[in-house]
């Protein structure tokens, strides 16, 4: 009996798209959402969180890859430069200690300049212009 139940549930899988990352947040923020809404009771969550499980059940039981892959992949890139400027400030923040980071006035490029060396003559790598300013 239990062998043909996983043969059966094998078999309805195939051929389907199963879950990918844009299923697997839809569901976490439908969790949040059943969470928020045993504290708020408003029904106007409720349904939200119903939709969202629907359609990330939808998603995973459909059997158009394209479409599927082509949502995830949007999804993907929304949450890459979410990542990247998260990413940019960290590393900016971590450097901070060790580096400053001037403009040149010229041109505006960004140029880090080691800390603790003081009074120093800078040249712009882009457009060649020499500033002074404190390290």
């Amino acid at each position: 009996m239990r062998r043909k139940i996983s043969d059966f549930f094998s078999n309805f899988m195939s051929g389907r798209y199963g879950t990918d990352d844009l299923s697997k947040f839809m569901l976490v923020v439908c969790l949040i959402l059943l969470v928020v809404n045993i504290f708020t009771s408003q029904p106007v969550i409720y349904f939200l969180a119903l939709v969202l499980l629907v359609w990330s059940y939808f998603r995973m039981f459909s059997r158009n890859y394209a479409q599927r892959s082509a949502e995830n992949e949007k999804y993907m890139d929304i949450v890459q430069g979410i990542r990247g400027r998260f990413g940019k400030a960290e590393r900016r923040a971590k450097q901070s200690k060790d580096f400053h980071i001037y403009k040149c006035p010229s041109c505006g490029q960004k140029i880090r300049v080691p800390r603790g060396k003081g009074k120093i003559c800078i040249t712009c790598p882009k457009c060649r212009k020499e500033f002074q300013k404190r390290s």
